[in-house]
Parts: C-alpha cells; sequence; structure tokens
C-alpha cells in the first residue's frame, strides 16, 4: 500500500512539475484579501516582517524542497500582504470638504463627455481660496456651460461638492475604498458656469496623453454621433461615461459588455497589425530578409505599438494584464523560447498585484483573469482534439471554427459569470449567441477600423475611417438591443456571500491550475460556491446610511419607504442585493397588506419573518402603541424616548449617523444587528465617526452586533 501511494506521488509530480509555481499569484492574493478583510489596521511592519524572513528561507532552503515549497507559499502570502499596507500608506488623507456651496479653483486633469453635459477632474484644488488639496475633485458642469475647456486649463467654478459615498449596505462595494487608493477627495455639481482663468497647453506625458484621448474622442464624436460614436470611444480609448444609459444596459443585458472595455483583444489587434505589417516591409527589402533579425525587430516593435496604446487606454485592469503577458510572450520570442500561456498569466497576476493590490477585489481584475485562465486551460485540454479534427476537409474546419467559437464564448463567459452575478446582481442567459455574432464583428470589422483611424487622424483623415466604424458598431448595437429584448434574457440572483466569491476563485483557480486528474477535485468547491446564496439569510430590513431609505422584504416582495432627496443608487444596491426588479411603497395611511403589513397613521407593524416579534416603523413623533410588541423600532426621524419600558431596540436617524448603514435578522423574539462601521472597522478609508451630540445616550440604542 505504501509502494503505491509512493508512487501515486510520484506520478502525479512528474504530470504537475512546472505547476506549483503558478500558485503563488494565487497566495498573493490570499495575503491582499486578509489585509482587506482586517476590522482594524494592522501594524505598519507587520507584512515586512513576515515576507523578508520566508523569501530569505527560499534562497537557503533550496536542497529541501517540500520545505521550500511551503516557505515560497508564506512567502508569497506576505508579499501580498505587504504589497496592500505599502498601497495603503502611500495615498494621502482624505480631506474634509465643506457642506456648503464653495468656490474651486484648480486646473483641468480631465474632462469626459456624458450623455448630457461634462464632467471635469480637478487637482490641485483649493477650496474658497485656501491651501491646494492633496487629492482630486470630480465635478459635473451645468448643463448647456458653454465654455471651452481642455486638460491642463485652469479654471473657477462654484459648485457643492461632498466625499464619497458609504456602502449601501453593510458589505456593499465600498466606494470610499476606491476613493483613498485612486486619490479621488470627492465629487459634486457645479452650480454656476465655469469661469476660464487661464490656458496652458498641457505639458508632462500623462498629461499630453490626456489631451490626446479628449482630441480623439472628439473626432470620434464627430464622424459618428449619438449613442453609437460614445460606445467606439470607448471601444477605442476606454472612456464610458459618455454611453447613454439605455445602450449601456443593453450591452449588459446581452452579455457584450466586455467589447466596450479595452482589453486583451484591442491590444492583440494593435500589436497584430503591427507584427503583420512590420514584418511585410522588411520582407519587402532583401537586405534586411538576409542579414536581419525581422521577427525580433518585428516583435520589438509591436511591443513598443503596444505600450503606446496601453497608455493611450489609460492603462486599465484588462489591458495591463494583457501587455504584460504580451511583454512576456515578446521576451519569449527573442530568446528563442517557446511562451507558456499559464506562466505569462501568472507573472502579470503577481506583478499587478504588487504594483496595485487594491485591484483585486475589482469587478474587472476578477473577471479578466478567471476568463482568461479559462480559456488557457480550456484549449490546453481540447488542443489534441481540434488538431485532429481540423487536419481534414475544408467544410469540418470551417465547422471546428464555429465550435471553437462558440466554446470561446462559453469558457470566457462561464469563467466571469459567477463574479458579474456577485457584483452587478444578474446573469446574462444568451451570452453565448449574442458573442459568436458580435465578437467577430467586432474582431474583423470594428476594432480594426478603429485603429486605422487613430493613425489616419493626424492627416485629418480620420473620418475616412471612423464612419464606417460607426457603421460596425450601429450593427453591434442592434444586436445587443436585439438579444436584450429576449425573454428572460437576464435573471436577477441574491446576493452571494464574500465567503462564496473566494471559494469560487479558489475553484476556478484550482480547476485551471492543475494538469493531472486532481483538477476534478475543484468542481465540488465549485459547486459549494455557486450554491452559498441558498446557504446564508438574507437581513430582513435594511437602513440606508442617511435614513431617508427603509426597505423591509416580506417574502418575495419588498417595501420601500422613501423620504425626498434618497438615493437611487442605494435603492437599486439593495434591489440587486435581495435580487428583485423592482419594490413597493410602504402604505402611507390605515391599511391592512396580506396579513404582514398593519399600518396607522403614525406607526406600521411588519412581519417580515413569519413566526418572529414583528418591525415597528415609526413615522412621526407621536406615541407609538405597537412598541411592547415590536422587537426593534426603526424611524427615518430621531425616536429615542418615543417607547417606555420595555422598549425594543432602536434604530434612528441618529444610530445611522454613528454607525451607517444597517442590516436587521429578525430571530424570533430577538433583532440581530449589523452596522457599517462594526462590518468594516477602523480602517483609514473609513471616516471617523462623528462625535456625540448628547452626553448621555439612551439605554434603547444597540450595540453594534453582527449576524
Amino acid at each position: 500500500m505504501q509502494q503505491l501511494v509512493v508512487r501515486w506521488l510520484d506520478a502525479w509530480q512528474a504530470a504537475e512539475r512546472g505547476r506549483f509555481i503558478l500558485w503563488l499569484p494565487v497566495c498573493m492574493g490570499a495575503g491582499v484579501a486578509a489585509y482587506f478583510g482586517l476590522r482594524a489596521e494592522p501594524p505598519l511592519f507587520l507584512g515586512l516582517a513576515a515576507a523578508v524572513p520566508a523569501v530569505t528561507s527560499c534562497c537557503l532552503l533550496a536542497r529541501l524542497p517540500r520545505l521550500r515549497a511551503a516557505t515560497m507559499v508564506v512567502a508569497a502570502a506576505a508579499l501580498g500582504f505587504a504589497s496592500a499596507q505599502f498601497a495603503t500608506m502611500r495615498a494621502p488623507p482624505q480631506p474634509t470638504l465643506p457642506r456648503t456651496a464653495t468656490v474651486l479653483t484648480g486646473k483641468v486633469r480631465s474632462v469626459e463627455l456624458l450623455p448630457e453635459g461634462r464632467r471635469i477632474a480637478l487637482e490641485g484644488v483649493q477650496l474658497d481660496g485656501g491651501e491646494p488639496l492633496q487629492r482630486w475633485l470630480r465635478v459635473r458642469l451645468k448643463k448647456g456651460d458653454a465654455q471651452e475647456i481642455v486638460t491642463g486649463d485652469t479654471i473657477r467654478v462654484r459648485a457643492l461638492v461632498r466625499p464619497p459615498m458609504p456602502p449601501a449596505y453593510p458589505g456593499a462595494w465600498d466606494l470610499q475604498r476606491d476613493a483613498w487608493y485612486s486619490g479621488q477627495a470627492g465629487s459634486g455639481y457645479a452650480l454656476g458656469d465655469v469661469q476660464l482663468i487661464t490656458h496652458t497647453p498641457p505639458h508632462g506625458p500623462l498629461r499630453v496623453v490626456q489631451h490626446l484621448r479628449e482630441v480623439i474622442a472628439q473626432h470620434i464624436m464627430a464622424a459618428v454621433p449619438g449613442g453609437a460614436g460614445a460606445l467606439c470611444v470607448a471601444m477605442v480609448i476606454g472612456t464610458t461615461s459618455g454611453i447613454p444609459p439605455p445602450d449601456r444596459a443593453a450591452f449588459t443585458a446581452s452579455g457584450l459588455a466586455h467589447l466596450i472595455a479595452v482589453s486583451g483583444l484591442n491590444i492583440g489587434i494593435v500589436m497584430g497589425c503591427t507584427l503583420a505589417l512590420v514584418r511585410l516591409g522588411l520582407a519587402a527589402s532583401e537586405y534586411a530578409s538576409l542579414h536581419w533579425p525581422t521577427k525580433q525587430l518585428a516583435a520589438i516593435i509591436a511591443l513598443l505599438a503596444g505600450a503606446a496604446y496601453t497608455v493611450l487606454a489609460d492603462m486599465q485592469v484588462p489591458i495591463l494584464r494583457s501587455f504584460a503577458m504580451a511583454g512576456l510572450y515578446t521576451m519569449a520570442v527573442l530568446a528563442g523560447r517557446p511562451a507558456v500561456s499559464l506562466w505569462c498569466l501568472a507573472l502579470a497576476a503577481a506583478g499587478l498585484l504588487l504594483l496595485e493590490p487594491q485591484e483585486l477585489s475589482g469587478a474587472s481584475f476578477q473577471m479578466s483573469f478567471s476568463a482568461v485562465l479559462a480559456l488557457i486551460s480550456g484549449y490546453e485540454v481540447l488542443r489534441p482534439t481540434f488538431r485532429r479534427l481540423s487536419s481534414h476537409s475544408w467544410p469540418r474546419r470551417c465547422a471546428v471554427g464555429f465550435v471553437g467559437l462558440a466554446l470561446t464564448s462559453a469558457l470566457a463567459g462561464s469563467a466571469s459569470a459567477p463574479f458579474a452575478a456577485y457584483h452587478f446582481g444578474q446573469i446574462q442567459v444568451y451570452f453565448i449567441l449574442a458573442n459568436m455574432v458580435a465578437v467577430p464583428l467586432s474582431t474583423v470589422w470594428v476594432l480594426p477600423v478603429g485603429m486605422i483611424g487613430l493613425l489616419l487622424l493626424p492627416f485629418g483623415l480620420d473620418w475616412l475611417a471612423f464612419v464606417p466604424m460607426g457603421w460596425g458598431m450601429t450593427a453591434t448595437l442592434y444586436i445587443a438591443r436585439t438579444v436584450a429584448e429576449w425573454p428572460s434574457a437576464t435573471l436577477r440572483i441574491s446576493h452571494m456571500p464574500a465567503w462564496g466569491l473566494l471559494l469560487i476563485a479558489f475553484g476556478i483557480a484550482w480547476v485551471g491550475l492543475w494538469r493531472s486528474r486532481l483538477r476534478l477535485a475543484g468542481m465540488p468547491i465549485l459547486v459549494l460556491g455557486l450554491l452559498s446564496p441558498l446557504l446564508i439569510r438574507q437581513p430582513n430590513v435594511l437602513i440606508s446610511s442617511d435614513a431617508r431609505l427603509i426597505g423591509m422584504r416580506m417574502r418575495e416582495v419588498v417595501y420601500l419607504q422613501s423620504v425626498a432627496g434618497a438615493s437611487k443608487f442605494t435603492r437599486d444596491a439593495w434591489l440587486r442585493y435581495w435580487g428583485v426588479d423592482t419594490a413597493l411603497p410602504i402604505p402611507n395611511g390605515i391599511e391592512r397588506v396580506d396579513g404582514a403589513i398593519a399600518c396607522q397613521t403614525e406607526e406600521c407593524l411588519l412581519w417580515p419573518e413569519p413566526g418572529a416579534k414583528p418591525v415597528l416603523l415609526v413615522r412621526g413623533a407621536a406615541h407609538p402603541d405597537g412598541c411592547s410588541a415590536a422587537s426593534v423600532m426603526v424611524s427615518a426621524e430621531p425616536a429615542r424616548g418615543l417607547c417606555q419600558r420595555p422598549w425594543p431596540a432602536l434604530v434612528d436617524r441618529f444610530t445611522v449617523w454613528r454607525y451607517g448603514a444597517t442590516a436587521i435578522w429578525l430571530d424570533g423574539a430577538r433583532a440581530h444587528i449589523l452596522t457599517d462601521r462594526s462590518y468594516r472597522g477602523d480602517r483609514p478609508w473609513v471616516p471617523p465617526r462623528p462625535e456625540r451630540r448628547e452626553r448621555r445616550v439612551s439605554p434603547a440604542l444597540p450595540p453594534a452586533a453582527s449576524e
């Protein structure tokens, strides 16, 4: 028996030789995830204190492979943890923005075209003539403001600005954390027209590139007006702010949203066309063909073209991943060695996690790397079959190509679908059919013609290419709208817990990185992650951070109480979280609904959970009658002191003002309360808790409790 085990281990090691190193980026990601999962900021030295000894041990344990492997795992996780700590440390602190209108003076960092109006980013901002901020601000200009503004200009505008929004519910997407790492101080909207103080041509490479991006967007919109032009701008340079909401929704519902994001398809076309043109030009010269390494020269020039396009496309995560892989492939060509795609993917992921570890939690990072891993691993398994079938007649080759196109859409879409479901709360049913038609159209027509337009731009002939590009984009938009209108094109799903997403990510890595049958052991992990929404209880009640929205899920129906000024963003996030399309208003007058709601003029008793004590929703300052019957009292206004002993737990406007958005689970006679502040803890991007406005706190205020 022991000999059989030893033989099996030897066979497994032989089959998986070279695969262990591919797991190091996964370990780095685990270290990054561990840092962001903490509820308190760890000591600054912690990551380096673990990484330095572990890396040193890896170098000293060369003759002990198993111990060295374990040390490499620890070193990779510690490096990920340390990179996240360093990214947090180098971000400037968040300023305190005024609550009233202020006069902003600053230099224009970028200008974005919106469906209705413009939006600018300002740096070096002075508020009412004060000291310049270390962070930049985003301001939406008034509709109809005709003042011409370009990158580099110094402007003045009266505006109302606010810090980044807190999460819509405990565990929701953290816009404040995004702003912390991007250097953003907040956003707002202009109350008056912009005043141009000085017109300064952009200087510095990044400012020149941003100005070039704006010029390209203007030329494309001039040649292709409307939604098709905004989609062309997004496909060429990655600026999506000008896409009309209906068109964006159509691309999302049809599973074609990846086409309007600059990704590996774009850089592949740029580098492929450059490589072909350079090799063709060198082949036309007899001297170059005989004396120069034309293949290597063409690869270097193509890589430089890819680098230039990566910078032009604003260095977004998918294109950074693609360029990193292209760079590693070029190095392999120059060295005369075969390029291992999974190694390229692993090195690209490791480099991105070292430089921008906060991208790990983003949908772009997760969907991009999972889709490419599925494509590489899938074709690694199916390549012998495709080669055998492609060696027959032309009709069979065409059929194999058609099947390959469908398989590409199925692999990439299936791998990225769980991450899209987690972030956006829906899955696309017909994404394979839509991609089988739209991807070839974009690959053969839209993108290549758009790249030709960029080359013709200096000569003023860009319209010769951008106009036909608009025709192809109009056809792509028609496909997206048609598929989006099919029955049940999108399916709403309930929120997936974070641990379910981690299981899915680990399962995809397990299936994709191993070569032997051991990969099949990842399937149960994947299934458990996919079933995770069914294994948790969703909250019965949600209260927004300003108490202007109060939502209650009554079995399969969601009821909302909305006060003037309530956030539509928060409302939509709640509907995605609960997996529903619409919500009904809570009755305003005296009314009863199916034995689940009993409303009077000043209060409502609601039974979201059968068999549990109800929720008391208070609407005014009058003494409520349902205090003794309820397990928790909820109010959009301050409500302390309204109930006499025994009082229920209380969540009112003061509660969310101090503790953030709140979720409530009902369990019999008890109410489990989870606040956003207790969920996120004390981290640098979490604003400090507001000071107490009253000396004595009512005992009715419940402590922050977890689910």
